[in-house]
């Protein structure tokens, strides 16, 4: 939407074309108004980060990414890291570079660490530091995103340094484990060649 209405009537004339000016100015508000709605929609699903909103539910998944790409992390090896994410009220989606699916065996392991972290209780907090600073905390975040002078790590445990998870994030968590439901796996998908996808509830 970047052609001016006042160039649009002054063309139009020159075509002689006749045209209603208030009708058609009427319509461009109409489409500019959409227009920035839409804008403003598409920066905030990327500022959420994957989520569908901040319902109780959808904030529970967020957390439990968290602690999935943790357990994940440490079943499978320190080549994973988060690829991309979904969540909505219903299920979290998460892909990750593996290069098979998980065996049920591996299935069992992360989804029974996962359960003993949220049955141990653990409390989830955050912490703003210098970047440069967060950087040297070996917490988990996306080499190919660009972050501000200050990060925030929220980490899941009783104190940073021995945290299960610490990831570069900007919220909205829980505030403790046990808010959290027992989850499950209940799908897997390669979706690429070396990249697996798993769905959680």
């Amino acid at each position: 939407l970047g052609y001016p209405f006042e160039l649009f009537i002054e063309d139009a004339k020159d075509a002689h074309m006749h045209i209603d000016v208030s009708a058609v100015s009427e319509h461009f508000k109409i489409m500019y108004e959409a227009h920035k709605g839409e804008s403003r929609e598409g920066a905030e699903q990327k500022f959420k980060g994957g989520l569908a909103d901040n319902s109780e539910q959808v904030i529970k998944y967020h957390t439990i990414t968290h602690l999935l790409n943790a357990a994940l992390k440490q079943i499978l090896g320190n080549h994973i890291v988060q690829m991309g994410s979904n969540i909505t009220g219903e299920r979290l989606r998460f892909d990750f570079p593996n290069p098979s699916k998980l065996t049920p065996a591996q299935m069992k392991l992360v989804e029974e660490l996962i359960n003993k972290k949220i049955s141990e209780k653990l409390p989830v907090n955050y912490i703003d530091l210098p970047k440069e600073r967060a950087e040297k905390m070996n917490a988990t975040h996306a080499f190919n995103e660009k972050y501000g002078d200050v990060v925030r790590i929220y980490y899941i445990g009783d104190s940073l340094e021995t945290a299960f998870s610490k990831e570069f994030c900007g919220g909205p968590h829980v505030k403790n484990t046990s808010e959290l439901s027992f989850i499950t796996i209940y799908k897997q998908e390669s979706i690429g060649k070396g990249i697996q996808r798993v769905y959680v509830k």
